[in-house]
């Protein structure tokens, strides 16, 4: 299959990138704008597995879902990522059910790799906060750090050995042991 030309003012649209093939690569919209990210290594596919495992239970219990790429959040006809990991509340309740449901993001994840640090720290990062996300976790490997950006303040928190998450609506906080994390997802 052909990829289809961007428009005449070379923006992307929403019908060209759910036309591109599925090759492998991580296709992104955002303002127009094509994101296109190589199959992630082992390493990456590690961390997002053991940050997943911490997640997914503490979250399944205070009413929230964690969800992992490939999975597209939809936020308008020129925003559509695929965030590593992320969050969202239950409604009413209950599990998310209507993909327009997982734009309430309350924690978007993206774990870098060479290929992909800028797109993550310049370009995904305001969107996520923009569209509601109350944190954005950047995952360094080399440094074995996360980087944690609150909406509306202008720097990061850098963490390295450990982290304790709320987020909005949770009756108790998550406490994770970056360092040990990091270990059993890479040693």
């Amino acid at each position: 299959m052909a990829m289809p030309a961007p428009s005449p003012a070379n923006e992307w649209t929403l019908e060209m990138l759910h036309a591109l093939p599925e090759d492998g690569k991580r296709y992104e919209l955002v303002d127009g704008q094509l994101l296109v990210s190589p199959s992630p290594s082992a390493a990456h596919q590690d961390v997002i597995g053991a940050l997943y495992r911490v997640l997914w239970p503490w979250a399944r219990q205070h009413g929230f879902d964690v969800y992992f790429a490939p999975l597209a959040i939809t936020f308008s006809p020129r925003r559509e990522l695929q965030p590593d990991l992320f969050v969202v509340p239950f409604i009413d309740g209950r599990r998310t059910q209507d993909p327009k449901d997982l734009t309430r993001l309350v924690l978007a994840i993206e774990v870098l790799s060479p290929s992909t640090a800028r797109y993550d720290r310049v370009v995904k990062r305001p969107v996520y906060l923009e569209q509601g996300a109350a944190e954005y976790w950047i995952v360094d490997l080399d440094s074995r750090t996360v980087e944690r950006w609150l909406r509306g303040e202008e720097r990061p928190e850098l963490l390295d050995t450990s982290m304790s998450w709320t987020p909005p609506g949770a009756p108790a906080a998550l406490d994770i042991d970056l360092a040990d994390l990091f270990r059993l997802a890479l040693d």
